[in-house]
């Protein structure tokens, strides 16, 4: 991705889990769904950018989605990426 691109398309949504909403309330990290294509460097800015914060970790992970046979071929979803954020000590994202 180019550095002109809105913040707004490199995060697409914060992940609401069991999981990420224990790590938001005891280890002030966040997960975001993110565009496959972007970089640490670009969700790092555009989480900065967003929530006014300063972020001090990022790590992704790639989802590969399986192969689904059906009745007219072999269909594969989109891979999937997926972003957790480290927050500097006191700094919060209100999500809801």
């Amino acid at each position: 991705m180019s550095a002109n691109v809105d913040h707004g398309y490199i995060i697409k949504r914060p992940v609401l889990s069991e999981k990420s909403t224990f790590a938001m309330n005891e280890r002030e990290q966040y997960t975001f769904d993110v565009d496959p294509r972007a970089s640490k460097t670009e969700i790092k800015a555009a989480i900065e950018a967003i929530y006014k914060v300063k972020v001090l970790s990022v790590n992704t992970q790639v989802k590969k989605h399986k192969a689904r046979r059906l009745k007219y071929g072999i269909s594969r979803p989109a891979d999937s990426k997926k972003a957790i954020i480290g927050l500097q000590e006191g700094d919060k994202i209100e999500l809801f």
